[in-house]
């Protein structure tokens, strides 16, 4: 009877180490879900950016290679007729050679578009912590950089100052915006549809939602200028109030989506490849 106690006892004491190392393991599987969830949906993003990029390109494509074709039946058809007409023979092989020059343009841009956009992303995202990602939105369109940030990150509450808390998140994206000096920049400030608090903001001289974003606007901007020495001719401040919103302003969740500030970095066509050529090291 002893011996089969303490074999009760025995195979109890392996159950309950079973059990915790079972929760544990959930819990680390739990937490591993939750970081392949959120890298998953920062990739989705990405890829649909780059997939409206590839689709306005492809059509772009598609359209010179219609035309390639039918300059090369007319070619034909002048060819077949050539003792019956006096079509410039010369001149429409030259359009044809343009033509296909064009088409072979198009493509060498979409692909270092594509490469210039990956570039911006990977060094956007990686000089970004996982938390500030959390309240950072980064966007790669048409070889446009949209960076969408939080109200509660940059400014003291209610106001257009520019908070402690903001200043580890614009040195990394002026660290981005110095490494590409051949881009221009735009700070746009948006809200909420609620109206200002009258009282509040009469001292400080903010008279609706329009004044607030173009105000806020205009603090990033001095604040990149003066911090960082970023050249003031390559940022443009703009306020566009509570008109551009991304989500409805029936909720507090999208009333928080739409009190963002956007730094919009805008590269010259003309000059993806000399930007490829000389997009920084990874650090």
């Amino acid at each position: 009877m002893r011996k089969n106690r303490l074999f009760i006892a025995a195979m109890a004491g392996v159950l309950l180490v079973s059990s915790c190392a079972s929760k544990k393991d959930l819990e680390n599987c739990q937490t591993e879900n939750r970081e392949l969830t959120a890298n998953y949906q920062s990739t989705k993003e990405e890829l649909a950016a780059s997939k409206a990029r590839v689709a306005s390109l492809e059509e772009q494509l598609a359209q010179q290679k219609n035309n390639y074709a039918r300059l090369q039946q007319s070619l034909d058809q002048s060819l077949s007729n050539a003792n019956s007409n006096n079509i410039n023979i010369s001149k429409l092989v030259d359009q044809i050679n343009e033509s296909n020059q064009y088409i072979r343009h198009l493509v060498e841009v979409k692909s270092k578009s594509d490469s210039l956009n990956m570039v911006l992303t990977n060094n956007l995202t990686r000089s970004l912590s996982k938390e500030e990602l959390k309240e950072v939105d980064v966007q790669v369109l048409k070889g446009v950089v949209y960076i969408s940030l939080a109200d509660n990150m940059l400014y003291k509450s209610g106001s257009y100052e520019i908070n402690d808390r903001a200043e580890e998140t614009l040195s990394k994206i002026a660290k981005i915006i110095i490494d590409y000096k051949d881009y221009d920049v735009l700070i746009e400030g948006n809200t909420d549809n609620v109206p200002v608090n009258n009282a509040a903001a009469s001292m400080k001289n903010i008279r609706n939602n329009w004044d607030l974003s173009a105000l806020r606007a205009s603090s990033v901007v001095q604040y990149l200028q003066n911090r960082y020495g970023i050249e003031p001719k390559r940022l443009t401040a703009g306020g566009r109030g509570e008109y551009n919103p991304v989500a409805t302003n029936d909720t507090e969740l999208g009333r928080q989506r739409n009190r963002r500030t956007q730094i919009i970095i805008t590269p010259k066509l003309d000059q993806f490849m000399d930007l490829i050529d000389e997009a920084p090291e990874d650090k």
